[in-house]
């Protein structure tokens, strides 16, 4: 763990390591400073010579105001290299995030990325930084000042080592206890970042059914376990300044009471009784610093595990060591292909898949709820792979594919449509980077949405809302649909991608599909006998497996679940998506 996150100081190690060297030639003046002041009192004070005084005077504003100069250069550089690790730390979760196939994305929540992201960072940010100057300074400060006391009087410094064991042991209890409800923290943290993702994302279905006050009462349930843990743990962590501060008020009587009896005996001088009172205040603030340290560290735990395990997961998916850079064709063949969501569970969501289609051809899927249409599709880009059997893309194992050119000829519209903040333009163009408008506009006749765009008062330059919240359904879909069609793939996959959609307009895609691209291979995933009807051939799925593979005509004479399907349809119904209703003003 410490290896992994040390690894993301990079171009901050220089920093990193001026840090502690300034800290401690800052410690170095703050220690020598006290014993110059018992010279003034011996030996000017005392003895009545004000050259000495003004010798160590002068030497002694000097070490004051090196000691400002090392703490202001500590400090900087402390900050730039925990704001470094920060960063870093944050590029280097988004950037192996990015890599994760399905399955490692699978093993977190939305939420939980999110607290690892900010929160967990920032308490690392800032034990680091702590880490950097308070670890320097309390260790070297406590043993400089020890080594000093014990330099002045070694009787009287055996008071610090019984006090430094006693808080020692109050320390090492009070973490104990709190480190277990620190881990407890952070997952709290995660259920309420999730309450609040939730609510705000789909704040328009709480509204319209009235569950303000139960989302409310969800959130405060989450936001008091937080509390109550966060109550519990500064509660046994506020014993932590009683305790350092008997401990000093301790020291200083027993030093008092045992130094005023040295000076009447003549075994020790004013001016050494005067810097151990200085070196008792530099032991016990190094104590306490260290105090905070810990109490920091400890807090930082947890959320370097939770930040590690993001930094060490290795997506399950990776380019084979000689990928295949071009794609041939988009034939596609399953070969026995069976596949599971976790491997071992012994529940496969897909079992002995076996089928052949070839470049061209139009497709149509259709099953029940959860017979595995999606799972099916997402196995032919590699967004999964297979439990056992091969999945081949033009003649080829998919896996034997780089996974960057085989995901540019596989384009897939998912199910959950998603538009990111930007224009329309903006989000036709993460299809292809370099598409001109002409593309653009060409790609959007395709998908029949043209129409709706050319009807906006910015057109094209139209601004989507976050989450594409400011337009319909129908009008998501048709963006999406063009967005893939830019790309210009040789398989392209409808996961009920027209689902908001008309029966009209759905009519009018699939035509302009089968006129426009007649290359490319089309997979149509759909609830409507109507979408795939004028398909080449049509997969039936069912409970994980193939039911039926065969053209419409054919399934509507054999196949009961094609029938079934069929003839609930057969009074049409359908979703409609008219113009009027189309696009929400914009403001």
């Amino acid at each position: 763990m410490v290896k992994t996150l040390l690894g993301q100081v990079k171009q901050y190690k220089k920093a990193s390591l001026l840090t502690p060297l300034f800290t401690a030639l800052e410690v170095v003046m703050e220690v020598l400073i006290p014993l110059v002041i018992s010279l003034i009192i011996d030996r000017g004070i005392e003895a009545g010579n004000i050259q000495q005084i003004y010798f160590y005077g002068g030497i002694m504003v000097i070490m004051a105001m090196a000691s400002l100069i090392f703490g202001i250069l500590a400090g900087k550089y402390a900050a730039s290299a925990s704001s470094g690790l920060a960063c870093n730390l944050r590029e280097g979760m988004y950037e192996n995030i990015q890599r994760f196939s399905f399955s490692n994305i699978d093993k977190y929540s939305t939420a939980g990325l999110v607290t690892r992201l900010t929160t967990d960072v920032t308490n690392v940010q800032n034990a680091f930084q702590m880490i950097l100057r308070m670890c320097t300074r309390a260790p070297l400060m406590l043993i400089s000042a020890m080594v000093m006391c014990f330099f002045i009087n070694t009787r009287l410094s055996l008071v610090f080592v019984a006090a430094i064991v006693v808080l020692g042991l109050a320390l090492a209890l009070i973490i104990l206890k709190t480190i277990k409800i620190f881990d407890q923290v952070f997952k709290k943290y995660d259920a309420l970042n999730e309450s609040v993702q939730e609510n705000v994302s789909a704040i328009r279905v709480v509204k319209a059914y009235v569950r303000e006050d139960y989302e409310n009462t969800r959130f405060t349930r989450a936001a008091t376990n937080l509390y109550r843990l966060f109550v519990k743990a500064e509660g046994i962590l506020a014993f932590n300044n009683p305790v350092m501060m008997f401990v000093i008020y301790g020291c200083i009587l027993g030093i008092s009471w045992l130094g005023a009896q040295m000076i009447v005996v003549g075994s020790l001088t004013t001016g050494e009784l005067t810097a151990m009172f200085s070196y008792i205040m530099n032991i016990m603030m190094s104590l306490m610093m260290l105090s905070m340290i810990f109490v920091m560290v400890t807090m930082s735990l947890a959320s370097c595990r939770r930040i590690t395990e993001v930094l060490e997961e290795q997506a399950d998916i990776k380019d084979s060591a000689r990928p295949v850079t071009a794609v041939e064709n988009g034939s596609i063949d399953f070969e026995q292909v069976c596949f599971a969501y976790k491997k071992g569970s012994g529940k496969e969501t897909l079992s002995d898949i076996d089928l052949h289609i070839r470049a061209g051809e139009t497709i149509g899927i259709i099953g029940g709820t959860g017979s595995g249409k999606s799972s099916l599709v997402n196995l032919i880009s590699r967004l999964y792979d297979v439990t056992d059997g091969r999945v081949l893309v033009g003649g080829r194992n998919v896996r034997d594919y780089d996974l960057e050119t085989l995901r540019n000829q596989v384009s897939v519209v998912l199910q959950k449509n998603v538009l990111f903040s930007g224009t329309i333009l903006d989000n036709l163009r993460w299809g292809n980077e370099q598409a001109t408008l002409e593309e653009c506009k060409h790609a959007c006749r395709l998908a029949c949405a043209d129409t709706f765009i050319e009807q906006l008062p910015d057109k094209y330059d139209t601004v989507i809302d976050q989450g594409g919240t400011n337009v319909s359904g129908g009008q998501k879909q048709r963006i999406c649909i063009a967005r893939a069609l830019l790309k210009k793939p040789k398989i392209l996959i409808l996961d009920d991608s027209t689902s908001a959609v008309d029966t009209a307009t759905d009519a009018r895609i699939r035509s302009a599909f089968i006129s426009e691209i007649p290359g490319t291979t089309k997979l149509i995933i759909a609830q409507r006998i109507s979408s795939v009807e004028d398909a080449d051939r049509v997969l039936v799925m069912d409970a994980g497996r193939v039911n039926a593979f065969d053209t419409p005509d054919n399934l509507l004479k054999t196949n009961a679940i094609y029938q079934e399907i069929y003839a609930s349809q057969l009074n049409g119904g359908g979703d409609f998506d008219e113009g009027s209703m189309e696009m929400e003003a914009v403001s």
